[in-house]
């Protein structure tokens, strides 16, 4: 197969084409098979109507007009080559036929020559049926008996002039004056006026119906590959233009593809359909992947600047050291390391945390677990004051929310004046661990933007001890893996207050717990801080 033959063999236009093409072949000929059998079977009926009515006729004249045998051969039958007659005894001998019949077949008697019957009166010849002459009984076949009396017979013999209800049809074929055809035949038993029982065989030509049938089959035939030809350029044409906005979604992403240019955007469609919501969709992905690249380009860059400054820092003092041991600053050279280790860590996790590592599901008392992180910190500016209840249990990784505390409280120590404070509660069906301070707080407009990597606000870039803005972004990356949320607000005391909320552990106990909302009195939080000026910022931290 060549490669033009397979792309139309894979192609989504020509599967529909072929399909509907197919579906509508298979209805039609379904559809033509029903109208030919139902033409058929109207036909017919018409046939055996006309057939019936033709014996009918006949019998009527039996019934009224033959009073013997001998007045058969005086029946005045049709001579319509339509609907040749036979008229049959009970033993199946012919006793009248129409003019110039030749050959039938159908009806149970294939005679053409009715039987001499001798005129009322004259000798029978030998040979001849003795249909004059007396039975044993002195009845005679004119149905009138020796007495005189008509229907010398039972009560059970048929009526004189009686005609048949019912009519039996078949099928056959027959000659007339040379010309043969198709039949259909209907038999009327009628009982003629000596009291004898005939059958009139009457038919109904069906060349009528061959003729239409024939006519019907022929037009659906010829019809049929011109109808699907239609059928299946109109469905090609259709589908080619209903996919033709694929088609340019499909170029232009071959082309960002070749490109690397993520700014590009698929055509959107004006209509409201499905394809229109596939380039939405389309241009949607692409957005978040142009962001995501965006952010890692961002990242490696900003972790480039981060860690080339305490390198440069390192190697300086390294060098001098090495030319000057009495100026080798030891105290910084040390700092710049743990500052290089901070850094290398929160990277690490970072990258765990976007190839999505799911915390743990260990159980453990978050209160508890405040207090012993709190305990080591020996070396804040300002110390940590708690407010902590017991027995509230969350569900996760001990040390990820370690890590969250660790950078809350590094921040909070950053950036207060004399004040930081570490509190547990419950409200509702949540934890809350709220670290405050009273420092400026962080600006309205800024609360979402500190939570992105690498950010630090201005007076946080003034500090040599700023850290490299991942602190926050680290803690709210796994407060969300924790099924959690952290935020930041004002706090009482004119400074900043982030909240991190985790859902109780299941089964947890209700230790500690006062009412739904059991945040401790002394922490009422300002939902907006209106002593900070647009200028007060907060800067983030790694942590440690």
């Amino acid at each position: 197969m060549s490669v033009g033959r397979r792309r139309f063999a894979s192609s989504v236009r020509a599967r529909a084409s072929l399909g509907a093409t197919a579906v509508v072949a298979v209805a039609l000929v379904a559809a033509g098979i029903a109208v030919v059998l139902s033409l058929r079977s109207n036909l017919t009926g018409q046939a055996d109507r006309g057939a019936d009515r033709a014996a009918r006729e006949v019998a009527l004249d039996i019934a009224s007009l033959v009073t013997d045998r001998a007045s058969y051969a005086r029946l005045d039958l049709p001579d319509n080559p339509e609907h040749p007659v036979q008229v049959t005894d009970e033993g199946g001998r012919l006793l009248a036929a129409t003019k110039d019949l030749q050959r039938i077949s159908g009806t149970a008697v294939s005679a053409v020559t009715p039987v001499r019957i001798p005129a009322p009166g004259a000798t029978a010849t030998p040979g001849d049926d003795d249909d004059g002459a007396d039975d044993d009984s002195g009845t005679d076949d004119s149905g009138v008996d020796d007495d005189g009396d008509d229907n010398g017979g039972d009560d059970d013999d048929p009526a004189v002039g009686e005609i048949s209800d019912r009519s039996s049809f078949t099928t056959g074929r027959a000659t007339v004056d040379g010309e043969s055809g198709d039949y259909r035949f209907a038999a009327v038993e009628v009982t003629d006026r000596a009291g004898e029982t005939v059958v009139v065989h009457a038919g109904a030509s069906l060349a009528d119906r061959q003729a239409a049938v024939n006519t019907t089959t022929v037009s659906m035939l010829v019809g049929l590959p011109v109808l699907l030809l239609v059928v299946g350029g109109v469905t090609w044409l259709v589908t080619r233009r209903a996919f033709r906005p694929v088609e340019g979604i499909r170029r232009e992403m071959a082309a960002i593809t070749a490109s690397t240019d993520l700014s590009r955007r698929v055509p959107e469609p004006a209509s409201d359909d499905e394809v229109a919501r596939l380039a939405r969709t389309t241009n949607e992905t692409l957005t978040a992947l142009e962001a995501a690249v965006e952010r890692q380009r961002r990242f490696v860059a900003d972790a480039s600047h981060e860690l080339r400054s305490p390198i440069a820092s390192l190697r300086t003092q390294l060098e001098v050291g090495d030319a000057h041991p009495e100026l080798l600053d030891v105290p910084g050279a040390v700092a710049d390391t743990v500052r290089l280790q901070q850094l290398a860590a929160d990277l690490l996790l970072l990258a765990r945390l976007d190839a999505g590592e799911r915390p743990g599901r260990a159980r453990f008392d978050l209160g508890a677990l405040v207090r012993e992180e709190v305990s080591q910190r020996t070396t804040d500016r300002v110390p940590v004051t708690l407010d902590v209840r017991s027995g509230l249990e969350v569900a996760g990784s001990r040390g990820q929310l370690a890590r969250v505390l660790g950078n809350l409280l590094d921040n909070a120590q950053r950036h207060t004046h004399a004040s930081v404070t570490a509190s547990v509660y419950r409200s509702g069906d949540q934890v809350v661990l709220a670290v405050a301070d009273d420092g400026s707080g962080v600006p309205e407009a800024e609360r979402e933007r500190i939570f992105e990597r690498f950010v630090r606000l201005d007076d946080a870039r003034s500090r040599d001890d700023g850290g490299a803005g991942l602190g926050l972004a680290i803690a709210r990356d796994v407060a969300t893996r924790h099924d959690g949320t952290l935020t930041v607000g004002g706090a009482q005391e004119g400074g900043a207050r982030f909240e991190l909320r985790l859902p109780r552990a299941e089964g947890a106990s209700t230790v500690g717990t006062v009412s739904t909302d059991s945040r401790p009195s002394t922490d009422s939080r300002l939902s907006t801080d209106s002593r900070l000026s647009t200028g007060s910022t907060v800067g983030t931290d790694t942590g440690a």
